[in-house]
């Protein structure tokens, strides 16, 4: 399909839409969280050798033992005020889930009275995975799409009928590669929320009020039902998209949670050992020209900083997922479909 802003025809995927390259929607999207903080941790420990090697002044100021208790101190203070407050901020996410039973009455009404739209929009009942969920509204939406095609034929509009077949040809292409991704996968991994992101129904929902405006004075009664059943469809899979981004967002952050406290005890020791006990005398000698002392302070240091690079690649993620999903129905932020 096109890309013409005036046709029903655009990118589908979010990094064609996005227009990103491959490496940035990689580091900020695709990327394993804890093999790019592992990546991230090797390239600052390489960075860190780089500068004592070509900088002398450098090695022999790093190689002094009051720099080295400069950095270590600040770093030991540095990982608990950074834990606090990442724990604080867990707490308050946890604190969304509890509330008095009037409220747990009311969450559990909602989704019920979602469930029920969903099976009456699918004609099934709505499924408890959320992956499920969201090919079951994928596959609602192409068999309107179909349905839809086959009422404007019996009209007698070429350009019509032409503009409504590109228009399904988008939304099939579109739905079997949404259904491929989600085939399989299950909540807690960011493979459904990314699946669920390359399913363009923003687009979708502007192109059926496109050409209901366009073909007003030749769409029947049949037609213009057949219009809004497809909007119907599209519409659900915004909330059901952000339903499940929104829980995504709660697991993946407490994860991370997890994780940072997992990785700062082990900071806070590295960081507690080279504060006491390390000096020139304990690592005596060199390796490759650069004495062992600091080979020792550089992948310590590297060390002590996990905790931050698990915060700012899964901070990262979670970050550029939102200003992706901050519009809800048929509004297009991107310049690049606009």
């Amino acid at each position: 399909m096109g890309n013409d802003e005036d046709g029903p025809g655009t990118a589908n995927t979010m990094r064609e839409r996005a227009g990103e390259s491959r490496f940035k929607f990689w580091f900020l999207l695709r990327a394993n969280r804890l093999v790019l903080t592992g990546l991230l941790t090797v390239a600052f420990f390489l960075a860190f050798m780089t500068g004592v090697f070509v900088d002398p002044v450098l090695s022999d100021m790093v190689a002094e033992r009051a720099v080295i208790e400069a950095m270590f101190s600040t770093m030991i203070s540095a990982l608990i005020t950074g834990i606090t407050l990442v724990v604080t901020i867990s707490q308050l996410i946890i604190s969304q889930e509890n509330g008095p039973l009037g409220d747990q009455r009311q969450r559990m009404s909602e989704a019920l009275d979602f469930r029920t739209y969903i099976k009456e929009v699918t004609g099934k009942p709505a499924p408890a995975d959320p992956s499920a969920l969201l090919r079951e509204i994928v596959d609602t939406s192409e068999k309107r799409a179909n349905d839809l095609e086959e009422s404007v034929e019996k009209l007698d509009d070429q350009e019509l009928i032409e503009d409504v077949n590109d228009f399904t040809e988008s939304i099939t292409g579109n739905s079997d590669a949404v259904r491929e991704q989600l085939e399989g996968q299950q909540f807690g991994t960011f493979d459904v929320v990314n699946a669920a992101l390359d399913y363009n129904y923003s687009w979708k929902m502007f192109q059926i009020d496109r050409m209901e405006d366009d073909y007003q004075d030749v769409l029947e009664d049949e037609q213009t039902a057949a219009f809004d059943d497809l909007r119907t469809s599209l519409a659900m899979f915004g909330p059901a998209r952000e339903h499940v981004k929104t829980l995504y967002f709660q697991w993946e952050l407490i994860d991370l949670m997890r994780l940072i406290l997992y990785a700062g005890i082990p900071a806070l020791l590295v960081s507690g050992m080279m504060l006491t006990f390390v000096n020139e005398a304990t690592v005596p000698g060199s390796t490759l020209g650069i004495n062992n002392l600091l080979w020792l302070v550089g992948a310590a240091f590297s060390i002590t900083l996990v905790p931050f690079l698990l915060l700012t690649t899964y901070v990262t993620r979670v970050a550029t997922v939102a200003k992706r999903t901050l519009a809800i129905g048929p509004q297009i932020l991107r310049k690049s479909q606009r």
